[in-house]
């Protein structure tokens, strides 16, 4: 009879602790699985190396061919301007007191981007741009047009034919378009005439510029760096500069900053963030964006006005005349606001389903928003572009 109570206690006691085991397991999986998740990026996507990057080139030039869309004259007399300019280089000189009124040219502005490490013979892609009064540029071709930097030389020669993504037609004073036809593209328009140096082999460090300023980002590129290259290779300046160590022979370089552009980093949660677009009407929110517990009303108030034309006929040979008067008929209508208990939101999910509770459009989240941070129930930083 002993035996068996003791069976039966230790028993007991071996469940009882199998229990334990397993609510304790259970907890740990939990834990795991409800842990926040670090987003893993390589280097090369939030950083880039200082020095290495594009210039603008911009120009100004004709383009010619148009089906007599372009610029009329006496609107753009820049246009005939160049145009007399551009003959005489070719030898063509233009009577005294002759004005030209040609419909089938343009002028135009034009752009483009001269990427790091550009070489002499290259070709760039240009973008070209109405500046005058020219209906369309479908079916022009762009002179040779130098495109020049900052510093005023010339970089690049663009030349080609356009292509413009539109279509229109008018006639009887009806007009249709499609898209945009004052402003296309040239792909590989440009040759490069120079090449821009960039510092890339100069001193025994490279610095990594973040795309944004935030100490943790910083500090995570530099523990990738050092575990990846050896410890104190890499250091953090600030919470936007990561100055590296580099081989000083240009192929070892290269090799480095190949290996190093393609080491991951865990990114840290960001900064809470709302960024409103006042034009548009469109809201953007980081996973980081929480919401205090509050209490919103939301109502709308129309008002509206109607004008009814009234006619005064006078009576016959009363010597009268017929006016006509208006008569303005106001009405105020308001929608019910009822007063929307928000919860406390701990994820994005929640702030969204929250605020999608009001029934609120866009426009109407934008002044939402506004007041929440006002009254310190939306924990992030606003925006407005």
């Amino acid at each position: 009879m002993l035996g068996v109570l003791f069976v039966g206690f230790a028993g007991s006691r071996i469940r009882r602790i199998s229990r334990v085991k397993y609510l304790q397991v259970l907890l740990l999986s939990l834990a795991i699985v409800l842990a926040p998740v670090a987003q893993a990026v390589r280097i090369k996507e939030v950083a880039s190396v200082a020095g290495v990057r594009s210039n603008p080139l911009t120009g100004y030039g004709l383009v010619v061919g148009l089906d007599g869309t372009g610029d009329q004259t006496t609107q753009a007399p820049f246009t005939q301007q160049s145009l007399t300019a551009m003959l005489q280089q070719f030898g063509v000189l233009l009577p005294q007191g002759v004005t030209m009124q040609p419909r089938n040219i343009a002028a135009v502005m034009v752009t483009a981007q001269l990427p790091a490490f550009a070489q002499p013979g290259q070709q760039l892609d240009i973008n070209v741009s109405s500046i005058g009064n020219a209906k369309s540029l479908r079916g022009g071709t762009l002179i040779a047009t130098p495109l020049r930097g900052a510093d005023g030389q010339v970089y690049a020669i663009a030349q080609g034919n356009m292509v413009v993504g539109g279509a229109g037609a008018s006639a009887g004073g009806s007009k249709v378009q499609i898209n945009h036809l004052s402003a296309g593209r040239i792909p590989a328009g440009a040759l490069v005439e120079r090449s821009v140096p960039t510092p890339l082999a100069n001193g025994d460090s490279i610095q990594f510029d973040l795309s944004s300023s935030d100490f943790a980002t910083a500090r995570a590129v530099a523990q990738a760096i050092n575990k990846a290259k050896g410890a104190g290779v890499a250091q953090a300046l600030d919470g936007r500069v990561v100055r590296v160590r580099a081989p000083q022979a240009p192929d070892e370089r290269v090799a480095f900053l190949a290996d190093v552009e393609n080491l991951a980093v865990d990114m840290a949660t960001p900064a809470a963030r709302v960024v409103i677009n006042a034009r548009t009407g469109s809201i953007v929110m980081n996973q980081a964006v929480t919401l205090a517990s509050c209490a919103v009303a939301h109502g709308s108030l129309s008002v509206t006005i109607s004008s009814t034309p009234i006619i005064s006929q006078p009576n016959a040979l009363s010597g009268g005349q017929t006016t006509v008067a208006e008569k303005a008929d106001i009405s105020i209508r308001q929608e019910p606001g009822s007063l929307i208990q928000m919860p406390a939101g701990a994820r994005l999910s929640d702030v969204v389903k929250a605020l999608n509770s009001l029934g609120a459009t866009p426009q109407d989240l934008l002044a939402i928003l506004q007041a929440l941070k006002s009254a310190g129930a939306l924990n992030a930083e606003l925006e407005v572009i």
